[in-house]
């Protein structure tokens, strides 16, 4: 088929470097089997509803696994003459079957048809990245239910703050990725929606049957507006909005990461096998995969501002704007995958430097909260409490003293509610376990949270095809 769809209309050949500008080959190549798979189940349609005979239909499918196989094992030529996968398909159909090849469009067009593929791509890779996060929550959870007892100070403004587990640190990231886990997992229900049958945007005159299509290609739902159909792009943005808060988190866990393995806290060290070193200082041992996906947040969020951008002011129905939309796509699927898949190679091999954290937990007046709630439960309002620990702060910032430092001489000059029994209040490990409120750092809290969060991956593990 060396003509292009369009020549009836037209008078010239398309010039090559049209061609070459409007080609999105090296682009869509990687959407063949969804378009093969789309392709299939509209041939299955069209001799179900008597639009074409059972023979050609089977000798278009045959046709069509053919091509698939010639594009897997790379013996698939592509060209920028035919454009897009789409094309390259119709095109190489027709040395398989011949003029039969002809019908196979019939009662569709290239938009409803890349927006089928896209949509069976994104549901697919929505479902891997969603049993890459749960595998990823999987391996906090193990860190966390392995390190559950190990202390360490708690940040706020990036200045130690409270004692908190490290457990209960970890869990934190836990449950940032377990929203994305759900953001992903809502996002199919607005991917999984069939376009094919909207044509180029107003339907189509042959007796379709939308609902058998639709069943073929596993999808619950199916478009209802064939202008909306063709031109949404809401799925993509959505999803795109998915993985840049996906990667937010990344890049918050990447940050901390980068300053925790630092010699200036040495909290925990990178594996040699996750970390690289100097072309000119022997000694440096980098956290480099942290400090990429810290880096790659930006593609991610590129791609989201790109799409937006695309969309912003598009006339319904379809423009050929839209061709634009895969390549960011892609792109962020692909970055997200990986970070997703690094992370969790990475994680279990990190070496937790617990001494150190406990260390860090006795300078800095990490006690000065506890002291205050200690003076409350003798009768003193909290304002009074925080002002009379921040004048003993004050006295051993001058004196170089932390407060459990302090003999109970110099403590009670600044409160006679104070007693001997304040100093095991003032003990990391008091400290911890008093806070049990639900959510709180306490030990207990900590295991019951690892608890459910074993239970809950373990779940999703056995339902994880059954979105």
């Amino acid at each position: 088929m060396a003509e292009k769809p369009w020549d009836g209309r037209f008078e010239e050949k398309t010039d090559a470097a049209v061609e070459a500008f409007t080609s999105s080959i090296d682009i869509d190549r990687r959407l063949y089997t969804y378009d093969i798979d789309g392709s299939i189940a509209h041939c299955r349609m069209l001799a179900k509803s008597s639009i074409i005979t059972e023979a050609e239909s089977l000798a278009l499918i045959d046709g069509l696994e053919k091509i698939r196989a010639e594009i897997a094992t790379g013996a698939f030529t592509f060209s920028d003459r035919l454009e897009d996968i789409h094309m390259h398909i119709e095109d190489r159909l027709a040395a398989h079957v011949g003029g039969v090849s002809r019908k196979l469009h019939t009662g569709r067009s290239r938009n409803d048809q890349v927006a089928l593929d896209v949509r069976l791509y994104l549901r697919d890779a929505s479902r891997k990245i969603i049993q890459g996060l749960v595998n990823l929550r999987k391996t906090l959870v193990g860190m966390a239910h392995q390190y559950v007892d190990v202390t360490m100070p708690g940040y706020t403004h990036l200045q130690r703050a409270q004692p908190v587990l490290f457990s209960h640190h970890l869990m934190a990231y836990y449950e940032m990725f377990t929203r994305d886990t759900r953001r992903f997992e809502d996002g199919l229900k607005r991917i999984n929606v069939m376009p094919l049958g909207a044509a180029a945007l107003a339907g189509t005159t042959y007796p379709i049957d939308r609902a058998y299509t639709a069943q073929l290609l596993d999808f619950p739902e199916i478009s209802e507006n064939s202008m909306d159909a063709v031109s949404d792009r809401d799925f993509i943005l959505e999803f795109l909005a998915d993985a840049s808060i996906c990667m937010v988190h990344f890049s918050r866990f990447s940050e901390e990461l980068v300053l925790w393995s630092s010699s200036e806290f040495k909290f925990i060290e990178l594996s040699d096998g996750f970390s690289t070193g100097s072309s000119i200082m022997p000694q440096k041992k980098n956290p480099d995969v942290p400090e990429l996906v810290r880096g790659k947040t930006g593609r991610v969020f590129g791609s989201l501002i790109s799409l937006l951008t695309l969309m912003k002011s598009l006339p319904l129905a379809y423009n050929r704007d839209m061709q634009e939309d895969k390549a960011p796509l892609f792109d962020a699927v692909d970055t997200l995958i990986a970070c997703v898949d690094i992370y969790t190679r990475m994680l279990p091999k990190i070496k937790i430097n617990g001494d150190q954290m406990a260390d860090a937990l006795l300078t800095g007046y990490i006690n000065a909260t506890d002291m205050a709630d200690y003076l409350v439960c003798r009768g003193m309002t909290f304002r009074e409490a925080h002002g009379c620990v921040g004048r003993a702060v004050s006295y051993g910032l001058s004196h170089h003293k932390e407060l459990h430092e302090m003999t109970i001489e110099e403590l009670r000059s600044f409160s006679d509610l104070i007693n001997e029994d304040i100093f095991p209040a003032l003990t990391t490990r008091q400290m911890i376990d008093r806070r049990q409120s639900f959510g709180g750092t306490a030990t207990v809290n900590v295991r019951a949270a690892v608890g459910r969060a074993e239970q809950r991956v373990a779940d999703e593990n056995r339902s994880i095809n059954t979105f």
